[in-house]
């Protein structure tokens, strides 16, 4: 037998319905602030997440799917110009699967030259991600990622906005219980100088650190404060903070996100620990924290990145958004005892008797699905009984009875599995049995 990929998981008919009743409430409530959705490849050029990402980060060191082409692919592809007029080619480390969102939409709002097509632009997305790291409670190798990203304003409107839909959306899943905590983590212009205090303070310290965290003083020291290794947090606890460091412009954009949180009533703790694992991320810097899942206990993060759009070469254009696991909050939501209602799957069933009714079988339940009826039919012969077991089963609200007598006749009778009561309807008009269906939906 061959089993699944460690960390990778199947969704079944028994469980899918939960993924649609989420990615729908998303859908509606990104429609409701005005994104629009973006769709983007499974897998990208390992560059865009080495640039984007950031090479410090815990991604690219050692979570990505990477699919290195071989040395004759690339003397094929290399330098091909395509229809568009862009030269196509493989850079030397090949290609990777998807681990995030947002680097991949960012690359096709610059490749696409969406920029020029408006000032502001918000786009929401629904896509599987892949991570090569050890799989634990909400954490998978292969998971459902969704989030949103707004380009072109320094705004801090838009740092709030995007919160409030965050917010909003954890709130309509039924998760009361998620406290959202913030921070500012600077820009380029304060940050340096913050660099240099909290690289004084780890310097004694390195000989206790981990080798990840060595290897980040020279390069990225604040990624250091992200490392997930106990020993190294242990020492960690008295570390310099950002938010004590920034500069004017970023001291007021904070300010004003945590005022126009107040004014939105949405709850929140100033949390200086938050540095989040991306390289691209500047200023606001957010996570939405539950209890109820263990070590792993964001269920959603996001902040503002005002240098990527330019980082994977674009102009420079600001940007803020979010990326949510749709793995991790649906077991959250379990967590928490949330209960997410399973849809009728069918709303009639036709019992089938007789070589001549099954061809009179089909043709009526097409016209039942035609009037939008969620309408099944017996395959496999079984006797009556065995069908109306079959019926109770699947708790259908409904079932026809058509036999080849029923058929002679041109009446069948459509039961109501609640009370046992039923009206004969003509094979040839069934509009009878869809009024009485619809009218029990509507009541």
């Amino acid at each position: 037998m061959i089993l699944k990929p460690k960390g990778t998981n199947d969704i079944l008919p028994s469980e899918v319905y939960k993924w649609h009743h989420i990615e729908k409430l998303f859908r509606k409530i990104c429609e409701e602030f005005g994104f629009e959705e973006m769709r983007t490849p499974a897998f990208e050029y390992t560059s865009l997440f080495k640039r984007g990402v950031g090479e410090t980060t815990d991604i690219v060191q050692k979570e990505m799917f990477n699919v290195i082409p071989s040395v004759e692919t690339r003397k094929v592809t290399e330098g091909v110009w395509d229809a568009a007029g862009f030269k196509r080619y493989l850079d030397k480390d090949g290609m990777t699967l998807k681990p995030e969102g947002t680097a991949p939409v960012v690359r096709a709002f610059v490749e696409n030259k969406m920029h020029g097509q408006g000032q502001l632009h918000k786009f929401y997305y629904i896509t599987p991600c892949f991570r090569h790291e050890r799989p634990q409670a909400g954490r998978m190798r292969a998971f459902h990622q969704f989030g949103i990203e707004i380009f072109g304003t320094m705004s801090a409107t838009a740092d709030a906005e995007v919160i409030a839909l965050a917010d909003t959306f954890i709130k309509r899943v039924g998760l009361m219980d998620v406290k959202l905590h913030i921070n500012s983590i600077g820009c380029p212009t304060c940050r340096p100088q913050y660099n240099e205090t909290l690289k004084a303070y780890l310097a004694p310290k390195l000989p206790k650190l981990c080798d990840t965290c060595n290897d980040r003083f020279d390069k990225n020291p604040m990624r250091i404060l992200d490392c997930k290794n106990p020993d190294c947090q242990a020492e960690l606890h008295d570390a310099p903070h950002m938010i004590d460091s920034l500069c004017d412009e970023c001291a007021a954009h904070f300010e004003d996100v945590k005022s126009m949180l107040t004014a939105m009533t949405i709850d929140f703790t100033v949390d200086t620990g938050i540095v989040r694992g991306l390289d691209y991320y500047t200023k606001t810097a957010f996570e939405f924290i539950s209890e109820d899942i263990g070590a792993q206990s964001t269920v959603s993060g996001g902040g503002r990145y005002d240098g990527l759009v330019a980082e994977v070469g674009g102009p420079e254009i600001p940007g803020v958004g979010f990326g949510m696991g749709m793995e991790r909050l649906l077991l959250t939501m379990q967590n928490t005892g949330i209960e997410i209602p399973k849809p009728m799957v069918n709303e009639l069933f036709i019992i089938v008797l007789g070589e001549q009714a099954k061809r009179s079988a089909l043709a009526v339940a097409k016209r039942f699905r035609d009037a939008g009826i969620k309408t099944e039919i017996d395959h496999l012969g079984r006797s009556m009984k065995a069908q109306f077991k079959y019926a109770n089963k699947i708790e259908v609200p409904y079932v026809i009875i058509l036999g080849d007598d029923e058929v002679t006749k041109g009446v069948m009778p459509l039961k109501c599995m609640a009370d046992g009561t039923q009206i004969e309807i003509g094979i040839d008009d069934v509009e009878k049995g869809v009024a009485l269906i619809q009218s029990k939906q509507e009541a």
